[in-house]
């Protein structure tokens, strides 16, 4: 494979670069013999999505014609939009879902991203006493289907509760029963502790997931304290203190992480207590990541309860994620969550869309905050799911071996529709030629490839 007149954003000054790569290893890098004229491309590191439900995309946007192996959702469409409505809208979904209806909508989601320059993600499938194993079952033919194109790091999800509720126990079996019948083809552990019916339950939840994660050797993911109520418990306090207790930096296996997603109760908490949190995870060593779900948190939180006037100054909860790693030394990164369904009923899962949001959403504005941004959906993200970063260093070296890279590509000119009469009607184009350009106005996914 050959690159010409590429920019890689790290190099100094304005040099454009010919690559050619042969047998999977960067075998030369020279000074392009392209004319200055000619538009030149950006490199970048792929994308990744830390955080996506593979079961559940496009529930509302399948668009086909219902039959027996395609059922049809359309009457579970939001009607208040909140998060109970959600919640149960979703189950109904679940007890249609067939093999091949996961399949196809799973496809498309996977399609979607690699087109959208995603390589890597960690895909949340539901197990509970309604599905069974089928999505699980669904998601590693999946895996299969796109090994070449994308790493697809299965998480067993438990949504529902696992210890309330008369489905608790079967809840918490299905996943066992799983992680012992297929877990070689399952990488994490998640659960969403605030669905309990209690608090004791929702600590009986985490401690529950630590105990398994660590002894199937799994990842670990919590949707976890999804609230804007500054007088709820903090349980990632108890999730850093169950951390402890069971001894995860010594005792797991070290290449495993531990992802909160969501945690918006985080955002009404003080800037001390907050601080605290950040000095016990630097103390522990552990490897505690953060996602933000802009896209669902922002649809879901801060609604006034049913019946009430919608006031105009209300909160919109998602975490603050340039805050987080820039004042407080965590880490974490964005991710999509849900494409076309009740907990996010619009948008195309597109990343890089999702950092340009963070430009508004943080008011992060400095060239530096949108290389941060894109790292955030990018390298952060992937160290987050325990994916190394080694390769995608954006100063390749001759000798490298190759990794899959995101080529965002310029045109010259941009054509229009002339009047009648007239000659082409052409517009310069503006040149892409780093991170700035691509989080501050993204390109669209025509635009894109993955090369490699």
């Amino acid at each position: 494979m050959k690159l010409q007149n590429v920019v890689l954003t790290e190099e100094p000054g304005d040099a454009r670069w010919d690559l050619e790569i042969l047998d999977g290893v960067l075998q030369t890098k020279e000074a392009t013999k392209a004319a200055r004229d000619v538009p030149s491309d950006i490199l970048l590191p792929p994308l990744c999505h830390p955080h996506i439900h593979l079961d559940k995309p496009y529930i509302f946007t399948c668009n086909h014609a219902p039959s027996d192996r395609h059922p049809d959702y359309s009457d579970l469409a939001p009607q208040s939009g909140s998060f109970g409505e959600a919640l149960a809208n979703t189950s109904k979904a679940k007890g249609r879902y067939t093999a091949e209806d996961l399949h196809l909508r799973g496809s498309q989601l996977l399609a979607t991203s690699h087109q959208q320059g995603v390589t890597s993600m960690r895909a949340f499938v539901e197990l509970d006493h309604v599905t069974g194993t089928l999505p699980l079952q669904a998601a590693i033919r999946l895996k299969q289907d796109f090994s070449h194109l994308v790493h697809v790091q299965i998480c067993a999800f438990a949504q529902d509760p696992v210890f309330s509720t008369e489905h608790g126990e079967k809840n918490r079996s299905t996943i066992e029963t799983a992680l012992r019948d297929l877990g070689s083809f399952v990488d994490v552990l998640g659960s969403t502790p605030y669905v309990e019916q209690s608090e004791p339950d929702s600590i009986k939840n985490v401690d529950w997931a630590i105990r398994t994660a660590m002894e199937h050797g799994l990842h670990l993911d919590f949707h976890l304290d999804y609230n804007l109520d500054s007088s709820a418990t903090f349980l990632v306090e108890s999730v850093i203190g169950l951390l402890e207790e069971h001894q995860w930096t010594r005792r797991a296996d070290q290449t495993k992480t531990i992802v909160i997603g969501h945690c918006s109760h985080l955002t009404t908490l003080p800037s001390g207590r907050i601080r605290d949190m950040a000095s016990r995870v630097r103390q522990q060593s552990l490897p505690l990541h953060f996602v933000g779900l802009p896209t669902s948190d922002l649809f879901m939180m801060g609604r006034p309860a049913e019946k009430q006037t919608r006031p105009y100054s209300r909160p919109r909860g998602t975490l603050q994620v340039a805050s987080m790693i820039q004042d407080f030394g965590l880490s974490a990164c964005l991710g999509v969550n849900n494409v076309g369904n009740a907990f996010t009923p619009y948008g195309t899962g597109d990343p890089l869309q999702l950092a340009c949001w963070g430009v508004g959403l943080y008011q992060a504005g400095t060239v530096g905050d949108a290389e941060l941004l894109f790292s955030c959906v990018s390298s952060r993200a992937r160290d987050a799911i325990g994916l190394s970063n080694v390769g995608y260093e954006r100063v390749l070296k001759e000798g490298c071996r190759w990794r899959p890279m995101l080529l965002i590509e310029n045109v010259k000119m941009m054509s229009l529709k002339p009047k009648p009469g007239h000659a082409d009607f052409l517009i310069p184009a503006r040149p892409r030629i780093s991170i700035k350009d691509i989080v501050w106005d993204p390109p669209e996914t025509s635009l894109r490839s993955v090369v490699g």
